[in-house]
């Protein structure tokens, strides 16, 4: 029996790769559990085997309960006698201390008891437990064997596909999982293909696969490029992040360390076969390889491509850009379902607005006119002066009061009075406008839910506040004509943010609206 028991471990661990010692607990456990079924009550037993012999005994323990649970429960029920959770296999400390007198409260006292046989009954609980203690062994190799390789390629076989989840078989017991939302649309896959995909997660799920894949992923087309293209393994071209509209069009950013190497011919490959591979492996997903540039301005211009910017206009403050095109070229600029314009602003990480050669001069004529009126409202000039003061790029009264002397003094048209009487006007509207500002806030502050919405200046929040305006309820309820007041107030943003402050509103009635 004591043989059976040694061979018993040694077959399950050759054939299932997992160390003796889990084998020798899972016999351990299915003996124990063997062994519990001669009492009616829940006692508690732990069965040893000799990992040299196969001998094994069984024995009765008791949890030691530190002393001070049964001092609070004195405590609270005077004259009462203290009551074990599980009398069956628990005891006091002091009562643990008549026969154990070094024992603690925590560890466990014991008294050999009559094992049971290895018999059927022993032998199908043994044959339960190793084999969840295998597959839980597994399991944890599994994971072992993958966590280091988070964020690389893996390819599989497909085992099934489940309510458009795809299920792979890696090898060595391993499956991931590519659920719907990270396949690629429309892409015909079917069991017995071979499939690449990027492993982004790794996870001990009790049950199902543990390893995450997905086809939709950025890094995927990043690391498919790894692949076919040497110069990028070696650092001799420099990735700069990818834009994917899945299973239709792509953009990727690329950099040559070495000016005798063109980054875009080389990905591009002979006769277009390395980008070929790619899109191949992404179910004819056509790739754009775009050259990157420290510019922002002329990086957005690379992305743009297959169309040709006439000219752009940059606001690093709102993070965006207006990007000019020929008429002719508007729509191959925007692209399908405005995927073109899309992926670029993914790529280059701006907001992009498209618009058309006159569309832009329209609007850059609009903007000229509303700053010149500012200036001329506001400083007291007249129109050439503030026409002056626009051409050089001033855009605020700020800039004017606080820009260094010398820059304006640069101006051909401007002499050092002027210069003067201008920054002394613009420094006494700012100080009128603190003023006023302090006057009107009081004790107006504008709530959280202002303060914290998305693209809320504290300035701005500040301002809506001293006019009754404190929290987002309150800003959806205005119209855009109510905000253009304020100063420097663009029709664009004043709609923007009162469209944010309504999002909550249509929220609730889609959440109302399910909930019926």
């Amino acid at each position: 029996m004591n043989k059976e028991i040694l061979t018993v471990v040694d077959v399950v661990s050759n054939e299932k790769g997992v160390a003796k010692e889990v084998i020798f607990d899972a016999l351990e456990a299915a003996l124990a559990s063997a062994t519990k079924k001669r009492y009616t009550d829940e006692v508690d037993v732990r069965v040893a085997i000799d990992r040299a012999t196969g001998d094994y005994q069984a024995f009765r323990r008791w949890e030691v309960i530190d002393p001070d649970e049964r001092a609070a429960y004195l405590e609270l029920n005077p004259g009462d006698q203290p009551e074990l959770e599980f009398p069956e296999r628990q005891i006091f400390h002091p009562d643990a201390l008549d026969r154990y007198p070094l024992i603690k409260p925590g560890e466990f006292v014991e008294d050999p008891l009559a094992a049971a046989e290895w018999g059927r009954i022993a032998a199908q609980t043994a044959k339960q437990v190793i084999v969840q203690k295998v597959r839980e062994a597994e399991r944890a190799q599994i994971i072992e064997a993958f966590q280091p390789r988070i964020g690389e390629l893996v390819m599989g076989v497909v085992k099934r596909i489940e309510r458009g989840n795809i299920f792979l078989d890696l090898g060595g017991n391993a499956e991931a999982v590519i659920t719907k939302e990270h396949v690629i649309p429309r892409e015909v896959v079917r069991p017995g293909d071979r499939v690449r995909g990027y492993l982004f997660d790794v996870r001990p799920e009790k049950r199902g696969p543990q390893l995450f894949v997905s086809r939709t992923a950025r890094e995927l087309l990043i690391e498919l490029f790894k692949l076919e293209v040497p110069e990028i393994g070696e650092g001799v071209i420099r990735m700069h992040g990818a834009a994917r509209d899945p299973g239709l069009r792509a953009k990727i950013a690329v950099q040559s360390t070495d000016p005798r190497i063109d980054p875009v011919g080389a990905c591009v490959g002979m006769r277009g076969s390395r980008v070929q591979a790619v899109s191949n492996e992404l179910a004819g997903e056509r790739v754009d390889i775009i050259l990157w540039d420290g510019n922002p301005a002329q990086f957005v211009i690379n992305a743009m491509a297959p169309a040709d910017v006439v000219s752009i206009l940059v606001d690093e403050d709102a993070g965006s850009m207006d990007v000019a095109v020929a008429e002719e070229q508007l729509s191959q600029a925007i692209g399908r379902n405005g995927q073109n314009v899309r992926l670029a602003s993914q790529l280059t990480g701006w907001d992009l607005n498209v618009m058309t050669e006159v569309a832009a001069e329209q609007k850059s004529e609009a903007e000229v006119q509303k700053s010149q009126k500012i200036f001329m409202d506001l400083l007291d000039v007249d129109e050439e002066i503030a026409a002056i003061l626009v051409q050089e790029g001033f855009a605020s009264i700020e800039e004017i009061a606080y820009v260094p002397e010398h820059e304006m003094m640069a101006i051909e048209e401007f002499d050092e009075t002027l210069v003067s009487e201008l920054r002394q006007r613009a420094k006494d509207i700012l100080l009128t406008r603190a003023i006023a500002s302090e006057e009107q806030i009081g004790d107006a502050s504008p709530a959280q839910d202002l303060l914290e919405m998305a693209g809320m200046e504290p300035e701005l929040a500040y301002e809506l506040a001293a006019r009754g305006v404190v929290t987002m309820d309150d800003l959806a309820e205005l119209s855009v004509d109510e905000m253009m007041d304020i100063e420097g107030m663009t029709e664009a943003q004043a709609g923007k943010l009162i469209m944010t402050a309504r999002a909550p509103w249509f929220t609730d009635t889609d959440n109302t609206g399910a909930g019926s």
